[in-house]
């Protein structure tokens, strides 16, 4: 059985993993992911009861426990690379054996559900709605550092989507993966929006967003949302989902990402309080995991 090196997996001196500073008891199985580290109290203000708060950075974690169910809530920062820390930190923390540096007979498969914010590019898609990803694209090319990428893609989405776009290749191979569909329909609700979710590896350029550095192809966003294939269309922009589900595919966990619409691309507007209503989503999401 491989032994994992001290450089691949870098333990604190106080028995913690790296960037989340959480001992492997610590961790729920079920964990609540947002972006924004004051995004937590607002999560753990619904719990009944806290066993432990950590920080480190971005990173900011409770442990405790609402309507007697066992919960996580962790901040990952904002972008793809966090995710990428977030993710396999986490796993390493159910499944391997920090003593021996090896993998645990018995794993503990995770339920991963992120709460966030995006940005609406459909014009029916009014800011305040909630969007479940049932889909997720990458433009963030992290799947395709990993061994499988294939094996848990959605290839034939993704060779339509670089059809219908026009891709341009110097960007890099986008990856299509699902949400969990179990979690998905325990989750959402009917009156809720489900679709396909853009996940980019930035919030101007990537985007589509121009202030002064002029874009590669302005007509990205147009040609994104006019995209259909099986009856799924491009819904919304976001920074976090697809390597959420991929990851989370490659290591046995059901992942979900349900955000908040906080600016319709289309409509040229936003939402800057919103705060002070994402509670809503909150509850909605910790009543139904």
């Amino acid at each position: 059985m491989r032994t994992i090196p001290a450089s691949e997996l870098i333990i604190n001196d106080d028995g913690s993993i790296f960037h989340l500073h959480l001992l492997p008891e610590q961790l729920a199985d079920t964990v609540i992911l947002v972006g924004d580290p004051g995004r937590v109290a607002l999560v753990a203000e619904h719990f009944d009861t806290k066993e432990c708060e950590v920080a480190n950075r971005e990173f900011k974690t409770v442990t405790g426990t609402y309507k007697g169910k066992r919960m996580t809530v962790l901040s990952t920062g904002i972008g793809i690379g966090n995710i990428d820390i977030s993710v396999t930190e986490l796993d390493a923390l159910a499944n391997v054996d920090f003593a021996t540096r090896q993998e645990k007979a018995h794993k503990r498969q995770l339920t991963l559900v992120r709460l966030g914010t995006s940005g609406a590019i459909q014009p029916d898609i009014k800011v305040g709605e909630f969007v479940f990803s049932r889909t997720s694209v990458g433009f963030d090319g992290l799947l395709n550092y990993y061994k499988g990428r294939n094996e848990i893609c959605d290839l034939e989405t993704e060779a339509e989507f670089k059809r219908q776009v026009k891709w341009n290749d110097q960007i890099g191979n986008p990856y299509c993966v699902d949400n969990n569909p179990e979690l998905l329909n325990q989750i959402a609700g009917d009156d809720m929006v489900r679709g396909i979710t853009i996940a980019c590896g930035g919030f101007y350029g990537p985007q589509g967003r121009e202030l002064r550095a002029p874009l590669a192809d302005p007509e990205l966003n147009q040609k994104i949302e006019a995209f259909e294939y099986n009856g799924l269309r491009v819904n919304n922009f976001e920074m976090e989902s697809s390597a959420l589900a991929g990851l989370s595919l490659l290591l046995g966990h059901k992942a979900l990402t349900c955000c908040m619409v906080i600016a319709n691309r289309r409509a040229l507007s936003a939402n800057t309080g919103y705060k002070s209503t994402i509670d809503n989503l909150i509850k909605v999401v910790l009543d139904r995991i």
